[in-house]
């Protein structure tokens, strides 16, 4: 089965052309991406309205680009999956509006798909993994703990009860005055600092050891920053003690949820898993402890249409379909 994925939940524009034999296998074929950064840069973060203007602009082209790098035709696919959520509604809608025009035309099957079951497959594009597995989704909008049953079957142990990893990554970034996207800058400056230079809080989540809290220490970097020592102290160890804190803060309760639920593999995905320091940590103590952890690449851990296209086709292969009536929704639950 050749499948067309469709991915705009956020400020990328993907296309990818993925084909199946068996659900969860899958050769990849194509995967583009039109990338925003520098369009947000300039305030710090990702505006909603210009990502979905600029989709506008972009989708067609990326598609037709994931097209031609897979060598096929529309008329030559077998179905098309495309983010209906969660995400940036504006954003959600020009990919789901795309994907609709082109199923209408070309009488192909579409589903809709949820993005963190795209996240929660992706490492499957690379890699065989068993299921059930633990995940751990960490993204900008994501931070979550999730046991993979099945396709389809998802329980969810753990989420954060205020900001998602990646967007405390990005708004330390931002009050450092490092530029964006945060993440990416915080990580490569970390290895030239000392990560015990300033002393950042652990939080706890009281009665909830697998959910997560990044507001605290977002604060306390503020805080730091406003006092003598932060204008004292230097920004790579600044990075470098920040992005501890947080690894921290995901190792700890990933450790605790594979251990009561008896998962020998652990999946880190999302975009702030192409963090070093939240590998090397995660995968050290995963080994210490008799369990393995599986990553995607760096391309699949960020947005992209392949994890999108994949999770549409098992799906796909089960003979399922959405109407054409099918809308977006920003805060769809898993």
């Amino acid at each position: 089965m050749k499948v067309l994925g469709i991915e705009s939940s956020c400020d990328d524009a993907a296309a990818a052309v993925i084909e199946t034999g068996a659900p969860g296998i899958a050769t990849v074929r194509a995967s583009a991406v039109a990338n925003q950064d520098d369009i947000h840069r300039a305030y710090g973060g990702v505006v909603p309205e210009l990502a979905s203007r600029n989709h506008v602009v972009a989708i067609m082209p990326v598609i037709a680009r994931a097209l031609a790098e897979a060598g096929i035709a529309l008329a030559e696919l077998d179905g098309i999956a495309v983010t209906r959520g969660p995400g940036l509604v504006g954003s959600l809608l020009v990919g789901l509006m795309c994907a609709k025009g082109l199923a209408q035309s070309s009488g192909l099957p579409m589903v809709g798909v949820n993005h963190l079951e795209g996240h929660l497959l992706a490492p499957l594009l690379e890699h065989r993994v068993a299921m059930p597995y633990l995940a751990l989704v960490v993204s900008g909008g994501h931070t979550a703990l999730f046991m993979v049953e099945d396709f389809g079957r998802y329980r969810r142990l753990g989420a954060t009860r205020d900001d998602a990893a990646g967007e405390a990554f990005d708004k330390a970034a931002k009050l450092m005055g490092l530029g964006y996207p945060g993440g990416k800058i915080i990580d490569e400056m970390s290895r030239k600092g000392r990560p015990n230079g300033v002393k950042f809080p652990r939080a706890r989540v009281k009665g909830a050891p697998l959910d997560f809290s990044f507001s605290g220490v977002k604060t306390a970097v503020a805080v730091f920053l406003a006092s003598e020592a932060g204008a004292a102290t230097a920004r790579e160890d600044l990075a470098a003690s920040f992005q501890e804190a947080v690894v921290e803060m995901l190792v700890r309760p990933t450790l605790a949820a594979a251990r009561e639920h008896g998962a020998e593999t652990i999946v880190l995905t999302g975009g702030v898993a192409a963090n070093s320091r939240l590998r090397e940590r995660l995968s050290a103590a995963a080994a210490a402890d008799g369990r393995r952890v599986v990553a995607p690449s760096f391309r699949f851990c960020t947005d992209n249409a392949a994890m999108i296209a994949l999770a549409g086709s098992v799906r796909l292969m089960r003979g399922e379909r959405d109407p054409l009536t099918l809308d977006a929704e920003a805060n769809l639950p898993l």
